[in-house]
């Protein structure tokens, strides 16, 4: 018979624990230092409005700005000056001066009509709509994109070569159009009242794009005619238009929104360190007892039977025996019902034909009979294990 084992194997984790709450409060602390600082980047990206680095910024470096351009004009003797604000700009300017700009769309109209008075040649390095028109310089046209020659009598585009464009105009009159056909011009120079250009050099002065075809050309022949460029770099906080501050996600936000999503990071974080002891890594722990196969077997025919499905469980019961009889009697794993049978009866040596009926008869129809089928099963296994493992008489 197989010894039941009663020394029960304690493992003591009383160590594991705090060296484990350790590991586990700082894995916890760093996930919601990473939460924090996730946030805090998205509530200054959202509450930013358009920045001082945005498109054709003469001191960004990104794939929109001009940096490029700035640079190159440097390298070729003129004077870069960056200026952020419309005082500063004008203390700038002198008579040898290019005042460069992009469309300035937060400047009222009489502002930049105080911001153009002193400057004798001013080049937009982008424009709109409302500006073409307040400068009465020309409109918006169609046409292609398809590269264009300076097609103009203007002397400085004369080496500049072709350019794809991004927009076009039709110019007004005593407006000379450059780089284009039918009138419709990339580049607008009026020279009426000192002198005026203007272009869309959104893709063509930016840093990604001023290598292609003649953009760097058209950049140095725009701004590079005098020894001094004022850069002007428009932007809200230069604006003197009042309540036009651009909606932020911050402005849009409820005033509860903050304190509750705060709240929940907080209950969130709680939640985390309460609970945070439960995680670990999982501790092998060795059974304290062997539970004999007759036992499951016993166990699994009860529950079986409270199910009232007795033949099922008679199957089972006896594919088991089955089973476990061909292992110690070294028969195939496929023997049949006949083969284990006899096989049986042989090493009993009782007559053959005995145990058929056990192994492979009609199935029990209650509980009772189902229960008793088990005992007998469970004591041809325990025979046979006997039988095997005592000496037979005569040898």
């Amino acid at each position: 018979m197989t010894t039941i084992a009663s020394d029960e194997i304690a493992v003591d984790t009383t160590a594991e624990r705090p060296r484990r709450r350790t590991a586990s409060l700082l894995g916890w602390l760093l996930v919601a230092a990473l939460v924090v600082a996730v946030a805090l980047a998205a509530s200054q990206l959202a509450a930013s409005g358009p920045g001082a680095r945005g498109t054709l910024d003469p001191e960004s470096r990104s794939g929109t700005g001009a940096l490029a351009l700035a640079e190159l004009l440097r390298d070729q003797g003129v004077e870069v000056e960056v200026v952020r604000s419309r005082a500063a700009a004008a203390a700038a300017l002198d008579e040898d001066t290019t005042l460069a700009l992009t469309n300035p769309y937060t400047l009222s109209d009489d502002a930049l009509a105080d911001l153009l008075a002193p400057a004798d040649r001013v080049v937009f390095l982008s424009t709109g709509t409302h500006l073409l028109a307040e400068l009465a310089i020309g409109e918006n046209a169609s046409g292609s994109a398809a590269p264009r020659t300076a097609t103009c009598a203007v002397p400085e585009f004369a080496e500049v070569g072709a350019i794809r464009p991004d927009r076009l105009f039709s110019p007004a009159d005593d407006v000379t159009g450059c780089f284009g056909e039918d009138d419709a011009a990339a580049v607008l120079v009026d020279e009426r009242d000192g002198y005026r250009a203007v272009v869309e050099g959104v893709k063509l002065f930016s840093n990604a794009a001023l290598a292609e075809d003649g953009n760097a050309a058209l950049g140095l022949a725009l701004l590079g005619q005098t020894d001094r460029v004022v850069w002007y770099v428009p932007s809200f906080e230069d604006t003197d238009i009042e309540g036009t501050t651009p909606d932020t996600l911050g402005s849009l936000t409820p005033d509860w929104v903050t304190p509750a999503i705060l709240l929940l990071l907080a209950a969130g974080l709680a939640v985390a360190l309460a609970r945070g002891r439960r995680f670990g890594p999982l501790v092998a722990e060795t059974l304290p007892v062997t539970v004999r196969a007759s036992e499951t077997m016993h166990g699994r025919a009860r529950l079986t039977a409270r199910a009232a499905d007795a033949p099922h469980a008679a199957d089972a019961l006896r594919e088991g025996t089955r089973r476990r009889l061909a292992r110690r009697l070294g028969l195939a794993v496929h023997a049949d019902a006949d083969e284990i049978a006899d096989a049986a009866a042989d090493r009993l040596r009782i007559p053959r034909g005995t145990l058929q009926s056990l192994l492979a008869g009609p199935p029990p129809t209650d509980d009772a009979a189902l229960v008793a089928l088990a005992r007998r099963l469970d004591e041809l296994e325990t025979a046979v294990e006997t039988s095997a493992q005592s000496p037979r008489s005569g040898t």
